[in-house]
């Protein structure tokens, strides 16, 4: 596809309504929130010792961007679990926050057995399946919400649900302070990008437009610190799933310690390497002062460079800022190659293998 203001060919191409999707974040991050504030938790929670969020894939995405975004924050520590097993630590004094869109994810049910067994606390975020009825058999507290801001069902496009309902479910337990008008702030700020990156607003006016544009024919590098480690994680993500691309992150200041020395080796990658640095001004001050240095010797290894600087005023604007961004970058770059960002055919396929054994 040569043009990305043809709304007749992404439409064409966009056969599952990921779009639309995109242009619902807003509306899934405020229901989940208003939901969840009204709904039931564990009623020890907030004598919870620390935090454990499981989830795979889409799944897991809002845990780690809610962890990103909490490092200095939150009163007690929060860790995203992406396998079949708990930490050795987890106990009753372990608040177990289970995330899995369909319900049926393999990995997280069997973190659900782990946690019961070992007497945790458990909340489940869910649309329903698996993980629902455990819930109930068990008399778990949970979010099993209607899906019905994202028509294209796909849990990758559905973050606004999973990050809302992990700090709606960690405020209703005390471990932070998270107000609905800080909430509310951050939800109208990203629905003016959802507008001023939509696919009504041609290429030259559009940033993510101009971004996918330029990561056509590449293999993004994206480069995040601190509260918008989380973030990175979900940009690569969406580029694999939406853009069918691969895709990279780092952070740093750990990059600066190792990264640096590989950029000279092999040679011919240098032409298909691009480098997205995510910079903030809400990044501490010493870490702040490395982007400029990383990226010129990024730029004297011969490789491509780009800067996106966020606008957000509060780093929780930010987070959802880049989710916005990564959302559309993924799916432009999508149609750019001429895909329909919907079907996942090789997780499909895994899944069909697996399910065999």
């Amino acid at each position: 596809m040569h043009s990305l203001d043809s709304l007749d060919e992404i439409n064409k191409l966009d056969t599952g309504n990921v779009l639309t999707s995109i242009e619902s974040l807003g509306a899934q991050i405020r229901q989940a929130w208003e939901e969840v504030r009204q709904r039931e938790v564990p009623a020890a929670c907030p004598l919870a010792k620390n935090v454990i969020v499981s989830g795979m894939g889409g799944s897991a995405l809002g845990g780690r961007i809610v962890d990103s975004l909490l490092a200095d924050r939150a009163r007690v520590p929060i860790e995203v679990v992406t396998e079949y097993n708990l930490p050795n630590y987890v106990n009753k004094d372990t608040l177990v926050i289970l995330s899995s869109y369909s319900g049926n994810t393999e990995e997280t049910l069997a973190s659900a057995n782990e946690a019961l067994n070992r007497g945790a606390m458990v909340y489940g975020v869910t649309t329903g399946g698996k993980l629902a009825d455990f819930l109930s058999e068990n008399g778990f507290d949970g979010y099993i919400y209607d899906p019905k801001e994202n028509p294209s069902n796909q849990p990758r496009m559905g973050l606004g649900y999973s990050i809302a309902s992990v700090l709606a479910v960690l405020s209703k337990c005390e471990f932070i302070n998270l107000l609905d008008s800080e909430m509310e702030e951050a939800i109208q700020e990203a629905e003016k990008l959802i507008t001023d990156y939509g696919a009504n607003v041609p290429e030259n006016e559009n940033v993510a437009k101009a971004l996918a544009r330029k990561l056509m024919g590449k293999v993004p590098v994206i480069i995040a610190s601190e509260h918008l480690v989380g973030s990175a994680h979900t940009f690569k993500n969406q580029l694999n799933e939406n853009a069918k691309t691969f895709g990279l992150i780092f952070d740093i200041p750990e990059l600066n310690h190792h990264l640096m020395e590989g950029l000279r080796n092999p040679h011919e990658i240098k032409n298909v390497l691009h480098f997205l640095f995510l910079d903030s001004p809400h990044y501490s001050k010493r870490v702040g002062i490395r982007y400029p240095i990383t990226k010129e010797v990024v730029e004297k290894n011969d490789i491509e460079t780009e800067v996106y600087g966020t606008r957000g005023s509060k780093k929780i604007i930010e987070i959802f800022e880049i989710l916005v961004l990564s959302s559309y970058v993924s799916f432009y770059l999508a149609m750019i190659y001429g895909l329909d960002p919907t079907p996942i055919p090789w997780v499909d396929h895994f899944k069909t293998e697996l399910s065999k054994s």
